[in-house]
């Protein structure tokens, strides 16, 4: 049995500006998963630099607000919401409310910095 308690889990600025926590990665630990999952957190009226990842994503919002940018669409996005990224998309999520804007990131196949790009 795995299990992880985010509290133990090193916090990390990620290359797109999100406080990120990792909490599986198949690539990092013997998982029989492809995807990883890890914990991203923007403060208020921050945003995360525009970017790409070659996997598809998806962000689970756990709390706050905000607003997601993916390609040319930009839609307002809250707590118990789930957001689709395709693979390659141009992506940035920027924090709308007066509190931290809190979300999953499960990347499929699992995250690898190789495979993010900055683009700003």
């Amino acid at each position: 049995m795995i299990i992880k308690d985010l509290d133990d889990c090193r916090q990390i600025t990620a290359g797109d500006g999100s406080l990120l926590r990792e909490l599986l990665n198949p690539l990092t630990e013997d998982l029989a998963v492809r995807y990883s999952l890890a914990e991203a957190r923007v403060g208020p009226g921050e945003s995360t630099r525009t970017h790409r990842l070659k996997n598809a994503e998806v962000y689970y919002i756990l709390a706050g607000s905000g607003e997601m940018r993916i390609g040319d669409e930009t839609a307002a996005v809250r707590g118990g919401q789930a957001v689709y990224i395709p693979p390659g998309a141009v992506q940035n999520i920027r924090n709308s409310g007066d509190r931290d804007l809190v979300f999953l990131c499960i990347v499929d196949p699992a995250w690898r910095p190789e495979d993010e790009a900055a683009l700003e």
